[in-house]
């Protein structure tokens, strides 16, 4: 055990800088004065979003959010794992306190999107397999995957432990945040067009104040029962722009495929 926890403390150590990706944050920040929590958030209640898991290098320091899909997978974000080896991926679950777990899984394989960052910033999604089953309570719950896209009008809702600030640390209890959809060609034209956004994407804001922050990556957003994004990118943090988020509808065929050990690439 002892030979196990040095090569887990000489990994980190070589991790490069990035190595606690969290969310990535584009464009130049300006301090606004104080915001809280998730960003214009406020506390969940226990049970509220149990498929919420928290992604953690070791176990009490949160890196990342994530989504349960069913009893052996995770989804989350792909720059949440991306400079990861299974062994330094523990997943939380079943807690609105991220270093208080209601169990704690381990992680056998990482799949990252064949595509990820091909373009930059595109196809930023992955799995992550688990080496047991989860045991599912009241707390410990899957998500459904979406059955048709987002539309206009639809309540999108964040949940997350993400930092007050950028690059600051990650709140204690379980944040949840509603937010609308903004369509692609919106978003495209707020941020002028830019080459990291693409069809995979969908944009949600709510309004100056609110949204994704540092340590929300990978984390849900759920609509009508079914997951339908993870926090991929923004302007840090809630600064009056639309943050980007991977749609889930538009990966399913990979998200299946990946689960049924079909390693076909779809993007």
């Amino acid at each position: 055990m002892q030979l196990l926890w040095l090569s887990l403390s000489i990994l980190l150590l070589l991790q490069p800088p990035n190595f606690c990706q969290s969310k990535r944050l584009v464009g130049p920040y300006e301090p606004t004065g104080p915001s809280g929590r998730i960003k214009g958030g406020e506390e969940a209640e226990i049970g509220f979003a149990p498929y919420q898991v928290s992604l953690q290098p070791i176990v009490g320091s949160h890196n990342c959010g994530g989504a349960i899909l069913n009893e052996q997978w995770i989804i989350t974000a792909g720059h949440c794992v991306e400079n990861y080896i299974p062994a330094l991926v523990n997943v939380i679950t079943g807690t609105n306190k991220y270093a208080e777990p209601g169990a704690i899984y381990y992680t056998e394989e990482i799949h990252m999107h064949c595509m990820y960052d091909q373009p930059y910033m595109h196809n930023d999604i992955a799995l992550v397999k688990l080496t047991q089953n989860i045991t599912f309570n009241e707390l410990t719950q899957p998500i459904d995957l979406p059955t048709r896209p987002v539309r206009s009008g639809d309540e999108i809702v964040l949940t997350g432990w993400g930092a007050q600030e950028p690059y600051a640390g990650s709140v204690e209890n379980l944040q949840k945040l509603t937010l609308g959809f903004v369509p692609l060609d919106e978003c495209y034209e707020i941020f002028n067009q830019t080459s990291s956004m693409g069809v995979g994407h969908l944009c949600t804001f709510s309004r100056e104040g609110e949204g994704t922050c540092h340590g929300d990556s990978g984390g849900p957003l759920v609509s009508n029962g079914h997951l339908v994004g993870l926090v991929n990118w923004g302007r840090p943090c809630g600064v009056g722009f639309p943050d980007v988020q991977a749609d889930v509808f538009y990966y399913l065929d990979w998200v299946r495929s990946t689960i049924s050990g079909n390693d076909r690439c779809y993007y």
